[in-house]
Formats: C-alpha cells, structure tokens, sequence
C-alpha cells in the first residue's frame, strides 16, 4: 500500500468547514505543521486566540475526515492560537487573551537559563513543601520535550477522563500533577514544531481538572523559547523564581530568563542558588564547587529576592531519581529544611497566605 501523501491530506480537509467563516479549513489557511510519516498524519488548526475554547469540534471534525482515508493508521490534531498580524494602517494588539481558571488562585513559573541546574529537583521540592505549609498545590510540567516530574514525583500510568475532554491529574505526596511524560512512553520523542508545543501546553491547562488549588508551580524548560513565550500569554502568571548554580556559564542563561520575564512583564519573585556548596561527609571540610555567590550577586545586582541556598547533595539527587522528594524521606535534613524555609519566603513574597478560617 501506498504511503499518504499531503495532497490526499488536504483534499480531506477541504470538506471540513468552519461554521464561523463558512470556508474550508484548506481555504482559510487553518492547516499548519502538516506532517505524515507512512500512515500517521499530525498537524494544528492555527487560530485567533479568543476562538481556541470554541474549536474542539472543528478538530474532532478534521480528526475524523483524515482517519477516513483509506490506510491512515494515526491522527494527531493540535488547536493552537495566535494573533493576527498587524498591517501598516492598523498598530499592534499588545494585549493578549489569558486562560480563565477560578479554580486556581496562583500560577507560579519555576524557571532556569541553562539546563542541569537542578530546576525540576527544585520545584518538585518546593510543591512538595508548599503542600506541607498547608496549599492546595499542583505541578504543571511544562517541558514538554524532556518532562521529568512524573518520575520526580513517582507517579506513572495515564490520567483518567474527567468526562468530555478532560482529564483528572495524577496525585502524590499531596501535589497534582499534570505533565506529557504522563501521556507518551518514556522512551518516546517528542519531535514537534512550534505551534503543536504551545497547543499541548494549552490543552494540558484548559483540559485539567486541576480543582480547588491555591497554586500551581510551572516547571518550565530551559531556554527562552515558544513555551516560554506561550505560558506568559496564555496564563497570568503571579510571577516566576529563577533557580541557577552559581557557575559563571549558568548565569549568563540567567540574565536572558530574567530579561524574557521582565519583558513579558512577569514579577520575578525571586532566585534559588542551587548546589551551592558541598560538605564532605567525612571530614566536614565544605567546598564551592560551582563558584561562590554568584546568584546572590546577581540577585542583589537586579534588586531581587534572595530566596535560599541549596547544597549540593547526594540526598537530593536519590531522592529525585527514585520519586521520592527530600522533603518528605528526610524531612529533618537541612536540606529538607531549606526547601521548607524557600517555600515560607514564597509563600510571603506571592501573596499565598492561607485564607482566614481554611
């Protein structure tokens, strides 16, 4: 048999209307990211950001159109939205449509320069800790290409359905949790463009049954790239914590966060400095293995909120590869400890007291 070929793609979608336009999906250039492998076909409806609630039965429609052609095994179809580029006559539209969510009092985005500073490890514990404060706490994994946090949190095994779309996220230690690496193998990529990232960053905040929360942490990838960009247009973040060693090469990553941040007007709440020092566990003797200060330095230089300092530790590292947060396996360490210490500061500088009489 023949492979699929994007001609018999489109010619599928021509028929597939939307109901607003009165056009075809092809006709109204909707289709985007179009990519068949064999049988499996995937691509995004790209659409203005204030219809994207309102398109899940055009996707439906243009899923089951696809399906209908003889031989296609798969179909991956992403709603993303954007804005409508501004013409010479007409100035840009800076403002930018937020998702409603009552239910969730908080967003808070955890974030780094550069990748293996420890970023997950932290805003796992830092959930963690916020739950033992006494929050309704969720975690949003918002790496999509290398999620973590379902290991981190050692849960496993597909969301159950909500009804309709929606699902119910995955729970331990107290902490929901939502994140890609609860819907593909782990063994699988994700090779996705752009627009197919920020719908399923879109879907996994609109399509949750996330409940009554006080916060949700967003554990962000490295970089400054589309997810990035697309959470702070699509969620009023109550602000961001940087988390960076204090090696030179990391922080100069760290400015970049911050300047994105600041320019997407987004508080930074603060700055964590991660494997900040080593204590050898024989003799005591205490090492700066990744420099010395840095963070504070920066912290201080920018007029940001020193947060806490957190060692280098074996402990940690364990506790993150096998599920199990420091916080709540050794909850006496000082490392459980400082993260509890960071999670009081955050509580303070976010506005996350408790409500009188909950």
């Amino acid at each position: 048999m023949a492979d699929i070929t994007e001609h018999q793609v489109l010619t599928a979608l021509r028929k597939v209307e939307d109901p607003s336009q009165g056009k075809d999906l092809v006709t109204l250039d909707m289709v985007t990211g179009l990519h068949v492998k064999k049988s499996n076909v995937s691509f995004a409806l790209q659409v203005p950001p204030h219809r994207g609630p309102a398109m899940e039965p055009v996707r439906r429609a243009a899923e089951a159109a696809v399906r209908a052609i003889p031989g296609v095994t798969s179909t991956t179809v992403m709603v993303t939205a954007h804005s409508s580029a501004a013409t010479a006559e007409t100035p840009p539209d800076t403002t930018v449509e937020k998702v409603i969510e009552s239910r969730v009092r908080r967003f808070i985005a955890v974030a780094s320069g550069k990748g293996g500073v420890g970023k997950s490890t932290t805003a796992a514990n830092l959930a963690v800790a916020l739950k033992l404060e006494g929050l309704r706490v969720g975690i949003l994994d918002a790496d999509v290409y290398g999620p973590s946090q379902p290991r981190m949190l050692g849960v496993s095994g597909r969301p159950a359905s909500a009804g309709g779309d929606m699902v119910v996220p995955l729970e331990n230690y107290g902490v929901k949790l939502m994140s890609m690496g609860l819907l593909v193998p782990d063994n699988t990529a994700m090779i996705w463009r752009g627009p197919m990232v920020q719908s399923a960053l879109t879907q996994m905040l609109d399509n949750v049954a996330w409940g009554e929360l006080d916060v949700i942490i967003v554990d962000l990838p490295p970089g400054t790239g589309d997810i990035q960009i697309s959470l702070a247009q699509q969620v009023n973040l109550s602000g961001a914590v940087i988390v960076s060693t204090p090696q030179d090469i990391a922080l100069l990553d760290v400015v970049k966060a911050l300047t994105m941040f600041e320019k997407a007007e987004v508080p930074i709440l603060g700055m964590i400095q991660n494997m900040a020092i080593w204590k050898c566990p024989d003799c005591g003797r205490e090492d700066h293995i990744f420099g010395e200060g840095g963070v504070a330095t920066e912290a201080r230089r920018r007029g940001v909120e020193m947060l806490g300092e957190v060692p280098l530790s074996l402990s940690i590292r364990v506790g993150g590869d096998g599920g199990s947060p420091v916080v709540v396996t050794e909850p006496r360490s000082v490392q459980a400890k400082i993260f509890r210490t960071i999670a009081r500061r955050l509580i303070d500088v976010a506005g996350l007291r408790l409500e009188a009489g909950r």
